[in-house]
């Protein structure tokens, strides 16, 4: 087979189950999917696992029977993918295949002066937001940025009906302040919230809520609160755009610029200003309505999941390409530059 022949086909990537929401809107590209899996399931070999609507390109292979399939590319999202997993699963010849490495997180150990695991310009790193490409010392190693694209059942339409808002975090107790433990419990004893995600209970919230029901319940609440200090856009926030609703956060990493003070909800680095900005919205369901409006505007410029996908199928086959032909080659960007909106 040559190369232009292989260059025309799916490409078969093999990854790990790390994020789920993110695995299955990955899915979602032209490409065949390859997720190891051991017994346990933990650890990144979930394979097909969660209350996703999995397409016929995601396949499960027992992590012992990697070696023996066709792969043309490995897909990194943690480090232990890279470190010790791509060692155990993966033949000498499929470690010489194309490598991307997805960085789902801003830096943790220092904001500005982390090196990242990865330095080999071999690699493509892909980051999630502008900000974390923005922060990270990607050392040598050639860096993108693939904005996140989501979906929401078509069903899932704002009313905003319940006077509450609503908070999607999975593991807050365990996560602490990074993720806004004490952010939400302070914001909760001064305004009606909701909080789901795994293990929620422990923390007075509503518990996990499986992903086909999760929009349907959001939709109704007034508002989506975001208390995290310092992670990536969260995925639970595109998907709360995409459905309609005004978002309150903390002006904190790619939140800056993704929330517009009173255009599709309210930013500020000071929490008491937005717990008057969530009991305005409270009292103001037309004000709720007009930023939710726009918010989805905004979701649907942004996080389009066709440009997702399309961008993700790209980069891909740009990668691949790039690595048989033996050159530096610019990589090609199926990404359009949001254009200014008339919000309404």
């Amino acid at each position: 087979m040559n190369t232009q022949e292989q260059f025309n086909e799916k490409p078969k990537v093999l990854t790990w189950h790390i994020h789920g929401n993110y695995l299955y809107y990955l899915s979602q590209a032209d490409a065949e999917f390859y997720l190891p899996v051991r017994a346990g399931r933990d650890n990144g070999y979930g394979g097909r696992a969660g209350s996703f609507s999995w397409g016929k390109n995601v396949y499960e292979i027992a992590a012992d029977e990697v070696e023996e399939i066709n792969l043309d590319l490995i897909l990194f999202q943690s480090r232990q993918n890279y470190l010790q997993d791509q060692y155990e699963i993966l033949s000498d010849e499929q470690r010489q295949l194309p490598k991307i490495y997805i960085e789902h997180d801003p830096p943790r150990e220092h904001p500005t002066n982390t090196r990242h695991v990865v330095d080999d310009p071999e690699i493509l790193l892909v980051h999630v937001t502008n900000f974390n490409d923005l922060m990270w010392n990607s050392n040598q190693t050639s860096t993108k940025v693939i904005n996140h694209g989501v979906m929401i059942p078509e069903n899932a339409a704002y009313s905003g009906q319940k006077r509450r808002g609503i908070v999607v975090v999975n593991n807050l107790k365990k996560r602490g302040r990074r993720l806004g433990l004490d952010i939400f419990k302070y914001a909760r004893e001064k305004v009606p919230l909701d909080l789901v995600g795994m293990n929620s209970k422990e923390v007075g919230g509503l518990g996990e809520m499986p992903y086909q029901k999760l929009h349907q319940l959001t939709s109704q609440y007034r508002f989506f609160f975001n208390p995290i200090r310092y992670t990536s856009l969260g995925l639970a926030v595109c998907e709360a755009m995409m459905v309609g609703l005004p978002i309150v956060t903390p002006a904190t990493t790619e939140m800056a610029v993704a929330v517009e003070n009173g255009t599709n909800g309210y930013s500020d680095t000071d929490v008491d200003v937005l717990i008057n900005r969530m009991k305005y919205l409270l009292d103001n369901p037309g004000e709720a309505q007009f930023l939710g409006n726009n918010a989805k505007a905004y979701a649907q410029n942004h996080f389009s999941i066709a440009r997702f996908s399309s961008e993700w199928t790209q980069t891909f086959k740009d990668w691949m390409n790039r690595n048989r032909s033996g050159r530096n080659e610019k990589l090609t960007s199926t990404r359009e530059v949001p254009k200014d909106e008339k919000f309404v």
